[in-house]
């Protein structure tokens, strides 16, 4: 189906202003996530206050984080009884997106279903919290701990680390949550906050898996050994692997750091051995990890950083509504939801 004028019009004026795109078994097809395109979108439609008790499927939620009300949608596996602890999934939505785009590409409902945990989709701060989100003019960001354009000023005034540890205190509230298997994931600026959580609240997250975008911080450094998993695509234009100026047409769009520069101060944090081994490779898909060789239960401290030839600034395996002309080529060589559960699953909190 073709785009109409006006959506193509909204998906390239979104990136010109800098907004980046909301969106990892071994060496097996990834999904996508895609901004909502500028219209505004519900995440449930239903919530613990309507109901009376949360009931599997998905539930919008909001708290009070610091005088500001916050957001974030939980997929409750089918089958929950509350008698069992479920691990839990924290999915940040990449720039300009929302919980309800992040859930709908990804795929995490419903491996969530699959596994039985909680997936947990918050929605980062915007401009105007008094109006709905929107890809164009009320994008959603998070406080990555950067000074790029694309958080922008309410953006940075947020402390969406307190939103976080909110969130986490809420849900074992709610929940019967296993505290050793508490997971954070994103993409893109959510990759960027990703990282952070991983970084200042280490003693609550048990592992981490950005994709696609970069680690800003040099300190803190994390006070407990947070097991990393990283991917992104060979031929990203907007989170270059090589670093340098991202350019939108004409514009600049700001600099980013080398992806192995970032990879390997979390390896020598981590204190790893900077010599990695393969984990895969195949059909354009390259995997290294880097461990301990006397780590004889496989459950010890690691980073494994994939990268995928072609691919551009999306998901992988899933759809991307703004032009390849702008963000590349997506991918279905391996799909990201099943690669990064089956890394979350080897490294409880130990």
């Amino acid at each position: 189906m073709k785009k109409s004028h006006s959506q193509s019009r909204r998906a390239l004026c979104a990136v010109a202003c800098g907004v980046a795109l909301a969106f990892s078994s071994l060496c097996m097809p990834l999904h996508c996530q895609t901004p909502p395109g500028g219209e505004t979108e519900t995440p449930a439609d239903k919530s613990p206050e309507q109901t009376g008790k949360i009931v599997p499927g998905d539930s919008a939620v909001e708290i009070e984080v610091k005088g500001l009300k916050r957001h974030y949608t939980v997929h409750v596996p089918t089958g929950y009884d509350g008698k069992t602890a479920l691990p839990v999934v924290i999915m940040f939505h990449g720039g300009g997106g929302t919980a309800a785009g992040a859930m709908k590409e990804t795929g995490w409902a419903e491996k969530a279903d699959k596994e039985k945990f909680l997936a947990v989709f918050p929605e980062g701060s915007r401009p105007d919290p008094t109006t709905p989100a929107n890809f164009r003019q009320n994008p959603q960001t998070w406080n990555d701990g950067s000074d790029r354009a694309i958080v922008g000023a309410a953006g940075r005034e947020a402390d969406d680390v307190a939103f976080v540890n909110a969130l986490i205190d809420d849900l074992a509230a709610r929940f019967n949550v296993d505290k050793d298997r508490i997971y954070a994931t994103g993409f893109s600026n959510g990759a960027s906050m990703t990282f952070r959580v991983g970084r200042e609240i280490a003693y609550r997250i048990a592992a981490i898996a950005p994709a696609a975008g970069s680690d800003w911080l040099e300190k803190p450094e994390a006070g407990r050994a947070v097991s990393l998993l990283y991917i992104t695509g060979m031929e990203d234009p907007l989170n270059p692997i090589d670093g340098g100026e991202i350019k939108l047409g004409s514009r600049s769009a700001g600099k980013k750091p080398p992806v192995r520069e970032f990879i390997m101060r979390w390896v020598k944090m981590l204190k790893l051995p900077e010599e990695p081994r393969s984990v895969c490779d195949k059909d354009g898909v390259k995997g290294v990890a880097y461990s301990r060789s006397d780590d004889d239960d496989g459950g010890g401290a690691e980073v494994v950083f994939y990268t995928v030839e072609g691919m551009g600034h999306t998901w992988a395996g899933g759809k991307s509504l703004l032009p390849e002309s702008i963000v590349g080529k997506t991918s279905d060589k391996v799909k990201a939801t099943d690669l990064i559960w089956g890394f979350f699953k080897k490294h409880p909190r130990k």
